[in-house]
């Protein structure tokens, strides 16, 4: 075998192994909370909300409604449009920063709620960014082979860990959950390239200071409003674009993409300033950033997938269009993906 089919072989084989997203799905509650909501209840206006953050309204979570229910109903609809059954799902991966409980996990809470008995199930943790760290672990399963039909969800009820007494932050956040089916083979989107980072030395940029072993639970802490998401949101901006930046244009790097050829860039919508701030940075015409920040709000991890779901069941995307993610979050964690459109 001559070395240029030897590469040509091995390209080939590189492309049947590549994980890819087969089905999609997400779930909004009901409830929508709108600017002038939220006028009734903090010292705010509609027009200081939407012009810092581009959000006019958000959906809140019904009392009984858990990050595992909603997980669940995005789940569902993540199977049904990759046509498996949860009898069918090997692995559940589940990215939250408002579990159910700290223990059990939020993914056996979902597993239970399909019936996917014959799953294993893991919650991780990296706020903002989970979708993108759990996609990068799903990856690895699938392609390894180690299992064959994971579900990946991100669902936060973030009502439950809002403060709102604090128009700094009660204003961002909504509630909701998406969800992804990965494979190995299939139609739909492979996953190309995915780049992740963090800095621990910033973790207090994006905290909720009790509840942890480290400030557990006590009345002084209540009274303190301890259990809420605190958040320097200037400092926060200034990381946030540097460092999806760099890990979108390290996607870029090293899958040999030129920004040109990207057709939708699905930016986790915290902010519609820093989505903006973004954009410019790269050859990407705004209408081609896909948001629901104005409708959603910040979902912390959900928001990626959410965003996903909707631009493939609105815009349609066709066959080898290029798909750039990216997110930041608390930790600080940030990452980036590129995804293909695919029909084999």
């Amino acid at each position: 075998m001559t070395k240029e089919n030897f590469l040509t072989s091995t390209a080939r084989i590189t492309a049947r192994i590549t994980g890819r997203i087969t089905g999609l799905g997400a779930y909004l509650p009901e409830r929508i909370l709108t600017n002038s909501d939220l006028e009734q209840m903090v010292d705010t206006t509609h027009e200081w909300i939407f012009t810092r953050s581009g959000i006019e309204e958000r959906r809140i979570a019904a009392p009984d409604e858990f990050s595992s229910t909603m997980g669940t109903k995005a789940a569902q609809k993540a199977l049904q449009y990759a046509n498996l059954q949860p009898a069918d799902v090997d692995a559940i991966i589940v990215s939250s920063m408002t579990p159910d409980y700290l223990c059990p996990s939020t993914a056996a809470l979902i597993q239970h709620e399909l019936g996917a008995k014959k799953a294993c199930a893991i919650d991780i943790q990296a706020a903002c960014s989970g979708f993108l760290y759990g996609l990068s672990i799903a990856k690895a399963w699938v392609e390894s082979g180690t299992f064959q039909n994971i579900l990946l969800i991100a669902t936060e009820k973030n009502s439950a860990f809002v403060d709102y007494q604090d128009r700094s932050t009660c204003v961002l956040f909504g509630d909701g959950a998406g969800a992804a089916v990965i494979q190995k083979n299939g139609s739909g989107y492979s996953i190309d390239h995915v780049c992740l980072g963090a800095d621990g030395e910033q973790s207090n940029l994006i905290v909720i200071p009790a509840s942890g072993c480290r400030v557990p639970a006590s009345q002084e802490t209540i009274q303190a409003r301890q259990h809420f998401l605190k958040m320097n949101g200037k400092e926060v901006f200034k990381h946030a674009v540097r460092q999806m930046e760099s890990a979108a244009k390290e996607c870029l790097e090293k899958t040999g993409v030129s920004q040109e050829a990207i057709s939708w860039m699905v930016p986790h919508q915290a902010n519609v300033r820093i989505m903006e701030a973004i954009a410019k940075r790269f050859d990407v015409p705004w209408e081609r950033v896909f948001r629901t920040i104005q409708k959603y709000g910040n979902t912390s991890s959900s928001t990626v997938p959410i965003a996903l779901a909707e631009l493939d069941m609105e815009k349609m995307p066709k066959e080898h269009e290029k798909l750039l993610l990216f997110a930041f979050g608390g930790g600080l964690t940030w990452g980036a993906a590129l995804l293909t459109k695919t029909l084999q």
